[in-house]
């Protein structure tokens, strides 16, 4: 998979529907916004939450945000690798498999990031 391709089609799908339904993303926006916010759990392990549901549920375009975003957050090779093995745990054979490709996209964006 062409991760920064892949990534580049859906912002522009998302943006072209959003356009279309301006309330609902604009509410699906700030739901966001508040969910990541730092509380008792820093916006760092809300990602990884995510993207361990992102894993679970083998959404290719979540693993993608939640992956740029971890990176963002200064999330480590390890910890990353800790998290995706927690995934594959819960999640067995599907996991294990979207797990991989949650790592090749860290390992193609963190260059990029550089």
């Amino acid at each position: 998979m062409d991760w920064e391709k892949f990534m580049h089609e859906t912002e522009e799908n998302l943006t072209s529907f959003s356009k279309e339904i301006p309330q609902t993303a604009k509410g699906f926006g700030l739901m966001g916004q508040a969910a990541k916010s730092d509380g008792a759990l820093s916006e760092k392990t809300k990602e990884l939450i995510a993207l361990g549901i992102a894993v679970a549920t083998r959404c290719d375009s979540c693993i993608g945000f939640h992956v740029r975003s971890l990176i963002r957050l200064g999330i480590t090779r390890e910890e990353l690798c800790e998290a995706l093995e927690m995934a594959t745990y819960m999640g067995g054979g599907l996991s294990y498999a979207f797990s991989a490709k949650a790592l090749k996209a860290y390992d193609i964006f963190i260059v990029d990031s550089n």
